[in-house]
């Protein structure tokens, strides 16, 4: 291996660091990533004999055959209403562990998997909202 340096140490610890850093940024990107992925799937699917039909803005007919292109609109209402689950939740478990734990600050026992945890319990919160909040979307049996 002629011109590849040996892991030590140093090299270790430099990459280390270059993981610590990208991390964070390359998990938020691919998390809105899948989040835009995913609700085409479930407007696509018959889930416990409930369906999510997307509707034109103008006539008010049903999409049958639903692309990516015809998502964004409802995708910004929905990601914006999942920001607003996560901050609420988020000032519940502040009051929560204020009021009933002995940790001073957010930083103690706040991280990136109770953060993950929350956007999970807000999406589920919010596919029950969507139908109310974006004319767009209609919830019907299948």
């Amino acid at each position: 291996m002629g011109d590849m340096p040996s892991i030590d140490a140093k090299v270790f610890a430099a990459l280390r660091d270059i993981l610590d850093f990208w991390f964070p940024i390359v998990w938020s990107f691919t998390l809105l990533l899948a989040l835009f992925r995913s609700i085409k799937y479930i407007f696509n699917t018959c889930i416990n004999g409930y369906k999510l039909n997307l509707l034109t803005c103008s006539e008010s007919e049903i999409i049958m055959s639903i692309g990516y292109g015809d998502l964004v609109k409802v995708w910004r209402r929905w990601i914006m209403l999942n920001i607003w689950l996560v901050g609420g939740l988020m000032v519940i478990a502040v009051i929560f562990t204020s009021l009933f734990t002995n940790f001073n600050g957010v930083f103690e026992w706040f991280s990136i998997y109770w953060l993950f945890s929350f956007i999970l319990l807000s999406g589920y919160i919010s596919f029950m909202l969507l139908g109310s909040r974006c004319k767009q979307v209609r919830v019907v049996k299948c």
